[in-house]
């Protein structure tokens, strides 16, 4: 039986439409260079429970304070869970976490919980994944994703080509990394969108193009692609469109060989570039939560510990981003130098 979904006007509140514009215009000043900052995106590898997100959340926030000079800390705070075969899909369709899919009631969830972390002042980061379904939530975001497994969708293509945030298209499954840079370049130009409008009818118009898309790499069944020879031969890939080509690293998923505590060694990896001097390195991604660890996913899972992928835990944490931090204030010091040297 299909339902009626809510009109997004009704469903927005407009509360932090100014904070959240900031908060983008922060990002795409990282991704450009013009702020030598590093982006940094954390949190779980999905959110499954409001009380304990917003309790990672003031645990992020208390460490991104300490930093705020090297590094612009984004919650990751991801509503939607794209699956390869089977799986719980995320906050906004099963929110009861019992395969109720009741879309409706996951709506109102995934969106008051959006609100709650824009209440607390956190920037946040979402991937997108029903087209459809992004006009409920876009306006909290200030950095969006385009997975590995949709990478090569138009529909997702054009969605980004619409949205108006900085997006990271992360690279293929197997590890390619040309498809990325190929819907960097798809999403660019305007082209048609489909959308809900405000009064709930199904609209269509002509995006505008998005001209702060960006390249994730978060390895593959290739291997991992943190390396400095990775980050160099993708830079590579991107500087025929870009002046200053910039990317993110995911510390996580094929980058940490799916195991979480392998996290910490690829940061440090990406550290020693950033010392060194590398620019290209925008921004780097961590999977984490209040807990160590994953779970099953059951109706009623301890709070605190991922559902899906293992995440380091908030101690953990903390000094990877006191590394990172470290990492940039050295990159200065040596852009520092070469300038000085250069006249």
């Amino acid at each position: 039986m299909m339902r009626t979904l809510p009109n997004p006007a009704l469903v927005r509140s407009g509360r932090h439409r100014d904070t959240v514009r900031l908060q983008r215009t922060a990002v795409e000043r990282i991704l450009s260079g013009a702020d030598d900052r590093l982006l940094v995106i954390a949190g779980p590898c999905s959110a499954h429970d409001s009380g304990s997100m917003l309790d990672y959340v003031a645990g992020l926030t208390e460490i991104a304070a300490r930093h705020d000079d090297d590094l612009y800390v984004v919650a990751r705070v991801y509503v939607e869970k794209p699956r390869t075969r089977l799986g719980w899909p995320g906050l906004l369709l099963d929110p009861f976490l019992d395969g109720g899919n009741r879309v409706d009631e996951g709506i109102a969830t995934a969106r008051a919980l959006l609100e709650a972390v824009a209440d607390r002042g956190m920037p946040i980061a979402g991937e997108f994944v029903e087209p459809l379904l992004a006009d409920y939530l876009a306006d909290l975001i200030c950095w969006g994703a385009i997975g590995a497994r949709t990478v090569e969708s138009p529909p997702h293509r054009r969605l980004a080509s619409a949205l108006p945030m900085p997006i990271g298209f992360k690279n293929r499954g197997d590890g390619a990394v040309a498809p990325a840079v190929d819907a960097m370049a798809a999403a660019a130009v305007p082209q048609p969108v489909f959308t809900i409008g405000d009064d709930g009818t199904p609209q269509w118009g002509i995006s505008a193009g998005n001209l702060t898309t960006h390249l994730v790499l978060r390895g593959g069944e290739s291997g991992p692609n943190h390396h400095e020879s990775h980050v160099e031969k993708a830079l590579d890939l991107l500087r025929p469109g870009q002046t200053h080509p910039t990317l993110i690293v995911d510390c996580s998923h094929g980058n940490s060989g799916k195991d979480h505590r392998n996290q910490p060694r690829v940061a440090r990896d990406l550290a020693d570039q950033i010392s060194a001097g590398q620019t290209g390195i925008a921004g780097v991604m961590v999977e984490s939560f209040i807990h160590e660890g994953c779970q099953p996913h059951s109706p009623a899972p301890r709070r605190g510990v991922s559902i899906t992928d293992a995440c380091l835990s908030l101690e953990q944490t903390e000094p990877v981003l006191a590394e990172l931090a470290a990492a940039v204030r050295q990159r200065r010091r040596v852009v520092e130098t070469s300038l000085v040297e250069a006249t």
